[in-house]
């Protein structure tokens, strides 16, 4: 058996294993050690079974994660998350924003999405975002007579904001595997997450326009005084808008990396629960878990598929799959239709962190070639992996959704609620296809011409 046909099947059983549920991190790290004993195995040298490079290979993957620079944004912006989340911030904001659109049709769903976005903005975590506003915004949508499918749909689409609208952890990783400037790539992401969120807005209001019944109108001895509603905007909105505009605005402008932006942005979620009378010693505890715990996952991924595609590279993988995409002849368009197609199908057994540090680099060659921007290809991807996160039947955002829905919630009726969303997000990428100056335009204008 040739080496490329071994890492052929090196990929294809990893994906098989996978879907058996093996943990993805270390199912990474035991292949690339496995298969990287063969790989560099060489009897004329060893001097005992543990004399081969792929051990020394492993540490210094280790060792280069751990002194990323860039990854050190990820666990700070994940803790500020988390704090907003465990302080009950997010609550208050939901509730503020729904009393000020209240003359809107389908005003909670309106406030739904725009709460998601924002938490999205300040956590980045998928299952996270979908899971509390499923706890607080999509009972509030059943209680008011909203149609179980319209509001399933809202929860679920905007819960994948997070991957999009920066400071997503999902841009740094990419930044860090794609070797581009993460502030460059926040800035491209920014309008295309503008432009997302608001299209979702749209269609809301718009089918809720059309269809009253899907989203009634609250009952006006619901609604309290405007000075009570100002007074909620004021001290539920401003101040996290405050504290995620200057985070961003940092970034943007230059003025902060985004590690010590991260690292300001934690500081000021701690703030915003201490002056909330939220932030108690149990939540604190909990937020420090649950950032560890995710930073950890995402290192041992880091790890592991940095070995991984070592190996599969070193065994000619990553030439073979080069060798034939360019025998297509597909040219920029044929290329970025594959690739997302790709991309799209592997976003129903895996999660966003595995597509972009394992199969995302097997492209990021080719890009040259067919003279494709990485900085607009990451962004594709970015809007890619939400259809991934919202196509049945493995759409993820839909499980998390029914994990936390009341019983008589349908799996169906979420699927149902999430197909206009799947249909606005590609209408977004060809969009941005054929007007990249929508991700472009802003890192050209803040930091120049690459």
């Amino acid at each position: 058996m040739s080496d490329p046909v071994v890492a052929v099947t090196m990929l294809g059983l990893f994906i098989f294993m996978v879907l058996l549920g093996f943990p993805i991190a270390f199912t990474l790290i035991a292949m690339g050690l496995g298969f990287g004993y063969y790989a560099y195995y060489d009897a004329e040298r060893m001097q005992s079974i543990f004399d081969n490079r792929i051990f020394d290979l492993f540490v210094q993957n280790t060792f280069s994660v751990m002194s990323n620079d860039v990854l050190v944004a990820g666990p700070l912006f994940l803790f500020m998350g988390y704090v907003v989340e465990r302080a009950n911030i997010v609550n208050r904001l939901f509730f503020s924003i729904q009393l000020a659109a209240r003359n809107l049709p389908g005003s909670m769903a309106v406030a739904a999405l725009f709460t998601c976005a924002v938490f999205a903005t300040a956590s980045g975590i998928i299952g996270a975002v979908v899971t509390l506003m499923g706890m607080l915004a999509f009972p509030a949508m059943l209680k008011a007579n909203y149609e179980e499918s319209f509001a399933s749909g809202v929860i679920c689409a905007g819960g994948c904001l997070g991957i999009l609208i920066p400071p997503s952890i999902m841009l740094i990783v990419y930044s860090a595997i794609a070797e581009i400037s993460p502030l460059r790539l926040y800035a491209a992401a920014l309008f295309p997450g503008m432009m997302l969120a608001g299209m979702y807005m749209v269609y809301v209001v718009g089918r809720a326009a059309i269809n009253p019944s899907l989203a009634p109108k609250p009952k006006e001895e619901d609604i309290p005084p405007f000075g009570k509603i100002l007074w909620e905007l004021m001290t539920s909105f401003v101040p996290l808008a405050v504290l995620i505009m200057s985070v961003l605005g940092a970034i943007l402008m230059g003025l902060a990396t985004p590690a010590e932006a991260a690292g300001v942005g934690a500081f000021g979620g701690l703030v915003l629960a201490v002056l909330y009378r939220s932030l108690s010693w149990v939540r604190l505890k909990e937020a420090v878990y649950l950032t560890a715990k995710t930073s950890a996952m995402v290192c041992w991924l880091f790890v592991g598929s940095w070995t991984f595609a070592a190996v599969f590279s070193y065994l000619g993988g990553h030439d073979l799959v080069h060798d034939w995409v360019i025998s297509m002849d597909l040219g920029s368009v044929g290329f970025l239709v594959l690739a997302q197609s790709i991309i799209f199908l592997l976003g129903w057994p895996l999660e966003w962190t595995e597509i972009i540090i394992i199969f995302v680099p097997i492209f990021l060659p080719m890009l040259d070639t067919f003279n494709v921007d990485p900085l607009f290809f990451g962004i594709l991807v970015a809007l890619n992996l939400q259809t991934s996160f919202l196509t049945p039947p493995m759409a993820m955002a839909a499980y998390y959704l029914k994990g936390v829905a009341p019983p008589h919630v349908q799996l169906m009726s979420i699927f149902k609620g999430i197909m206009p969303y799947l249909a606005i997000i590609l209408l977004s990428m060809v969009l941005l296809y054929n007007f990249p100056g929508i991700a472009l335009w802003l890192p050209v204008y803040l930091f120049g011409a690459a």
